[in-house]
């Protein structure tokens, strides 16, 4: 077991993360975050949308390429999945699964992104109505873009007060390397979105933060509980 904020706390540049867990009082629990060393990357806010959130320029003015860095992190579907990327490849899923598909169908169309000599990897989580969730990361091979490892990882039956963790980057670098091994496995402490998001929040690296989403959904009754913190108020 892994202490998430202790984990994260000594990481300057885990880049962009995904937690899917189980509160020890049966919530289901959803975690994204970003982080930036450029200003391009920096320059970014989540905001709410009617089913999720997306990223959007603080500073418009500011804003010089927004290809890889403007788009839905968090949609909740109409059966009642939600699914967290870090890319645009949530639109992806959302249109397989309208499709009759399921998410490892949408993401064996894709690969990781195009902005070598980073290559950086896509990853991908699902979380069901019933608190099963899946998560997923695409990669290069050792930094070699003429091949995408895809690696899907699914949990059916969360531990409570446990859940895992993926994020794109090993750590801080150049180029990044990418995430490596199974996802992490680390505790759940959360009570309520808010206070989890803050005990998150202040972990990340002050300089390189950028963004943080949680969202608690009670299982039994079916509400949410949800927290946003954006460096950019």
């Amino acid at each position: 077991m892994t202490d998430l904020t202790k984990y994260l706390s000594e990481n300057p540049y885990p880049g962009r993360g995904i937690v899917l867990g189980r509160t020890s009082n049966n919530q289901a629990v959803i975690a994204y975050f970003i982080m930036g060393r450029s200003e391009n990357s920096r320059n970014r806010i989540f905001e709410n949308t009617e089913d999720g959130i997306r990223t959007k320029a603080f500073d418009e003015s500011k804003m010089t390429d927004p290809s890889l860095i403007i788009y839905h992190p968090v949609r909740l579907l109409p059966n009642g999945l939600l699914v967290v990327t870090n890319g645009d490849q949530t639109d992806t899923i959302r249109d397989a699964i309208a499709e009759g598909h399921c998410y490892r169908h949408a993401l064996n169309t894709r690969k990781f992104e195009p902005d070598g000599p980073n290559w950086t990897p896509r990853i991908s989580g699902v979380m069901k109505p019933d608190g099963a969730y899946n998560l997923s990361i695409l990669k290069s091979l050792d930094s070699d873009p003429s091949c995408c490892c895809r690696y899907f990882f699914e949990y059916d039956n969360p531990v409570p007060g446990t859940g895992h963790f993926i994020h794109t980057y090993q750590r801080d670098g150049d180029p990044l390397p990418s995430f490596q091994g199974e996802p992490r496995r680390v505790n759940i402490d959360a009570v309520d979105a808010r206070s989890w998001a803050e005990s998150l929040w202040n972990s990340l690296n002050q300089d390189n933060k950028v963004s943080l989403y949680v969202q608690l959904f009670d299982l039994a009754s079916g509400q949410r509980d949800i927290a946003i913190i954006n460096k950019h108020c």
